[in-house]
Protein backbone atom coordinates (compact mmCIF):
# COMPACT_ATOMS: atom_id res chain seq x y z
CA UNK A 1 0.00 0.00 0.00
CA UNK A 2 1.43 3.36 -1.05
CA UNK A 3 0.44 6.52 0.79
CA UNK A 4 0.25 9.52 -1.53
CA UNK A 5 0.14 13.09 -0.25
CA UNK A 6 -1.54 15.38 -2.78
CA UNK A 7 -0.97 17.36 -4.97
CA UNK A 8 -0.03 14.60 -7.40
CA UNK A 9 3.27 15.74 -8.89
CA UNK A 10 4.97 14.14 -11.90
CA UNK A 11 7.59 12.67 -9.57
CA UNK A 12 4.85 10.87 -7.61
CA UNK A 13 3.14 9.72 -10.82
CA UNK A 14 6.40 8.22 -12.10
CA UNK A 15 6.59 6.10 -8.92
CA UNK A 16 3.17 4.50 -9.51
CA UNK A 17 2.63 1.28 -11.44
CA UNK A 18 -0.52 -0.46 -12.63
CA UNK A 19 -1.69 -2.68 -9.79
CA UNK A 20 -0.45 -0.44 -6.98
CA UNK A 21 -2.91 0.00 -4.15
CA UNK A 22 -2.82 3.55 -2.82
CA UNK A 23 -4.26 5.76 -0.10
CA UNK A 24 -4.67 9.38 -1.19
CA UNK A 25 -4.62 12.28 1.27
CA UNK A 26 -5.23 15.89 0.26
CA UNK A 27 -7.46 17.97 -2.00
CA UNK A 28 -9.24 16.43 -4.99
CA UNK A 29 -11.99 17.81 -7.21
CA UNK A 30 -15.21 16.27 -8.41
CA UNK A 31 -16.58 16.62 -11.91
CA UNK A 32 -18.95 14.55 -14.00
CA UNK A 33 -20.34 14.88 -17.51
CA UNK A 34 -22.05 18.28 -17.32
CA UNK A 35 -19.17 19.89 -15.38
CA UNK A 36 -16.61 18.44 -17.80
CA UNK A 37 -18.50 19.95 -20.72
CA UNK A 38 -18.47 23.40 -19.09
CA UNK A 39 -14.78 23.14 -18.20
CA UNK A 40 -13.91 21.97 -21.72
CA UNK A 41 -15.92 24.82 -23.30
CA UNK A 42 -14.24 27.38 -21.02
CA UNK A 43 -10.79 26.06 -21.96
CA UNK A 44 -11.65 26.23 -25.68
CA UNK A 45 -12.62 29.91 -25.23
CA UNK A 46 -9.49 30.68 -23.20
CA UNK A 47 -11.56 31.36 -20.08
CA UNK A 48 -10.61 30.43 -16.53
CA UNK A 49 -11.91 27.29 -14.91
CA UNK A 50 -12.93 26.74 -11.26
CA UNK A 51 -9.69 25.09 -10.08
CA UNK A 52 -6.04 24.73 -11.01
CA UNK A 53 -5.52 21.66 -13.20
CA UNK A 54 -1.76 21.48 -12.66
CA UNK A 55 -0.98 18.41 -10.48
CA UNK A 56 -4.65 17.93 -9.64
CA UNK A 57 -6.85 14.84 -9.31
CA UNK A 58 -10.45 14.68 -10.51
CA UNK A 59 -12.88 12.18 -9.01
CA UNK A 60 -15.74 11.28 -11.34
CA UNK A 61 -18.41 11.61 -8.69
CA UNK A 62 -21.92 12.87 -8.19
CA UNK A 63 -22.55 12.25 -4.49
CA UNK A 64 -25.92 11.66 -2.95
CA UNK A 65 -27.14 14.32 -0.49
CA UNK A 66 -25.42 14.27 2.89
CA UNK A 67 -27.38 12.96 5.83
CA UNK A 68 -27.44 15.11 8.94
CA UNK A 69 -24.03 15.14 10.61
CA UNK A 70 -22.18 13.84 7.53
CA UNK A 71 -19.85 15.79 5.24
CA UNK A 72 -21.16 14.12 2.08
CA UNK A 73 -23.58 11.39 1.03
CA UNK A 74 -22.66 8.18 -0.71
CA UNK A 75 -19.57 8.91 -2.83
CA UNK A 76 -18.99 6.06 -5.26
CA UNK A 77 -17.30 6.52 -8.65
CA UNK A 78 -19.17 6.92 -11.91
CA UNK A 79 -18.24 5.44 -15.29
CA UNK A 80 -15.11 7.19 -16.51
CA UNK A 81 -15.53 6.66 -20.26
CA UNK A 82 -18.22 9.33 -20.35
CA UNK A 83 -15.49 11.92 -19.69
CA UNK A 84 -13.09 10.57 -22.33
CA UNK A 85 -13.88 13.17 -25.00
CA UNK A 86 -12.89 15.97 -22.58
CA UNK A 87 -9.96 14.33 -20.80
CA UNK A 88 -7.13 14.87 -23.33
CA UNK A 89 -7.56 18.66 -23.10
CA UNK A 90 -7.37 18.47 -19.29
CA UNK A 91 -4.27 16.27 -19.39
CA UNK A 92 -2.58 18.79 -21.71
CA UNK A 93 -3.16 21.44 -19.04
CA UNK A 94 -1.65 19.51 -16.14
CA UNK A 95 -4.24 17.06 -14.81
CA UNK A 96 -2.24 14.22 -13.20
CA UNK A 97 -4.85 11.85 -11.82
CA UNK A 98 -8.40 10.65 -12.38
CA UNK A 99 -10.52 8.45 -10.13
CA UNK A 100 -13.46 6.52 -11.53
CA UNK A 101 -14.45 3.09 -12.70
CA UNK A 102 -14.28 1.25 -16.00
CA UNK A 103 -12.13 1.35 -19.11
CA UNK A 104 -10.61 4.41 -20.80
CA UNK A 105 -10.24 5.15 -24.51
CA UNK A 106 -6.97 4.76 -26.36
CA UNK A 107 -6.89 8.55 -26.83
CA UNK A 108 -7.01 9.07 -23.04
CA UNK A 109 -4.32 6.45 -22.47
CA UNK A 110 -2.05 8.11 -25.04
CA UNK A 111 -2.67 11.46 -23.32
CA UNK A 112 -1.75 9.93 -19.98
CA UNK A 113 1.50 8.62 -21.43
CA UNK A 114 2.35 11.95 -23.09
CA UNK A 115 1.58 14.07 -20.02
CA UNK A 116 2.57 11.64 -17.24
CA UNK A 117 -0.78 10.98 -15.56
CA UNK A 118 -2.48 8.00 -13.89
CA UNK A 119 -5.95 6.53 -13.71
CA UNK A 120 -7.14 5.24 -10.36
CA UNK A 121 -10.17 3.06 -9.81
CA UNK A 122 -12.27 3.27 -6.66
CA UNK A 123 -14.51 0.35 -5.84
CA UNK A 124 -17.97 0.81 -7.33
CA UNK A 125 -20.79 -0.05 -4.96
CA UNK A 126 -18.76 1.06 -1.93
CA UNK A 127 -19.87 4.70 -1.97
CA UNK A 128 -21.03 4.75 1.64
CA UNK A 129 -17.65 3.44 2.80
CA UNK A 130 -15.69 5.78 0.50
CA UNK A 131 -17.64 8.77 1.86
CA UNK A 132 -16.09 8.13 5.29
CA UNK A 133 -12.68 9.03 3.80
CA UNK A 134 -13.97 12.46 2.71
CA UNK A 135 -13.36 14.94 5.52
CA UNK A 136 -14.66 18.11 3.84
CA UNK A 137 -16.73 18.97 0.78
CA UNK A 138 -17.33 22.40 -0.70
CA UNK A 139 -19.15 23.28 -3.94
CA UNK A 140 -16.79 25.60 -5.82
CA UNK A 141 -18.52 25.93 -9.21
CA UNK A 142 -21.63 25.21 -11.24
CA UNK A 143 -23.98 24.94 -8.27
CA UNK A 144 -26.88 24.84 -10.74
CA UNK A 145 -25.76 21.32 -11.74
CA UNK A 146 -26.80 19.90 -8.37
CA UNK A 147 -24.92 16.67 -7.65
CA UNK A 148 -22.78 17.30 -10.75
CA UNK A 149 -21.46 20.63 -9.42
CA UNK A 150 -17.69 20.87 -9.04
CA UNK A 151 -16.65 20.21 -5.47
CA UNK A 152 -13.36 20.51 -3.66
CA UNK A 153 -12.93 17.55 -1.34
CA UNK A 154 -10.36 16.91 1.32
CA UNK A 155 -9.74 13.17 1.59
CA UNK A 156 -7.72 11.16 4.10
CA UNK A 157 -6.41 7.70 3.21
CA UNK A 158 -8.83 7.44 0.29
CA UNK A 159 -8.38 3.91 -1.13
CA UNK A 160 -7.81 3.40 -4.85
CA UNK A 161 -5.96 1.15 -7.28
CA UNK A 162 -3.71 2.34 -10.10
CA UNK A 163 -5.35 0.69 -13.11
CA UNK A 164 -3.49 2.57 -15.85
CA UNK A 165 -0.06 4.03 -15.15
CA UNK A 166 1.82 6.74 -17.01
CA UNK A 167 3.54 4.15 -19.22
CA UNK A 168 0.18 2.86 -20.43
CA UNK A 169 0.30 -0.39 -18.46
CA UNK A 170 -3.35 -1.33 -18.04
CA UNK A 171 -4.79 -3.85 -15.58
CA UNK A 172 -7.87 -4.19 -17.75
CA UNK A 173 -5.66 -5.49 -20.57
CA UNK A 174 -3.69 -7.95 -18.45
Amino acid sequence: MKKIELPLTEEKVLGLKAGDMVRLTGDIYTARDAAHLRIWEALKKGESIPFELDNSVIYYLGPSPAREGNVIGSAGPTTSSRMDKYTPALLERGLKGMIGKGRRSEEVIQGMKAHKAVYFVAVGGAGALLSKKIKSSEVIAYDDLGTEAVRKLYVEDFPAIVVIDCSGNNLYER
